[in-house]
């Protein structure tokens, strides 16, 4: 019925799939991962445009944008018809909250933006700032 050798892998034959398999993650893995940080941009531009939706409707409502986007979730100020928002204002993809003035710097009406990866101003790459265009 049996033979006298037993049936299975040997540890040599184990070690090769490993060697194997590592070699085909070190050439999947970066791929994935630069998608993954495509992805929190993409997720961020939608983001913004939701919040861009809510501050022109306060704007609507109330005849100027906000001074920040706390005003968007709740108000005492007469005209108010929020909130604006469905739920608490969300953080960008990376855990940092958005950042928004208005006026904008640089004569816009209101400027909004994440700093990326890295939570700093400036960076390249996946730590780029990511702005909202009007």
């Amino acid at each position: 019925m049996f033979s006298g050798r037993n049936s299975g892998f040997t540890l040599i034959e184990l070690l090769i799939v490993i060697v194997i398999l590592g070699l085909l993650m070190s050439l999947v893995a970066p791929t994935m991962f630069s998608k993954v940080d495509s992805t929190k941009v993409k997720t961020a531009r939608a983001q913004m445009q939701m919040l861009e939706t809510a501050l022109d409707t306060f704007r609507l409502d109330m005849g100027d944008y906000p001074n920040n986007l706390d005003h968007l979730l709740e108000s005492e100020e007469s005209g108010w018809d929020g909130p604006y928002l469905p739920k608490k204002l969300p953080s960008d993809p990376w855990g940092n909250p958005y950042l928004y003035s208005s006026p904008g710097p640089e004569g816009q009406a209101f400027l909004l933006m994440s700093l990326g990866k890295d939570g700093q101003p400036g960076g390249d790459g996946n730590a780029a700032d990511v702005v909202h265009d009007q």
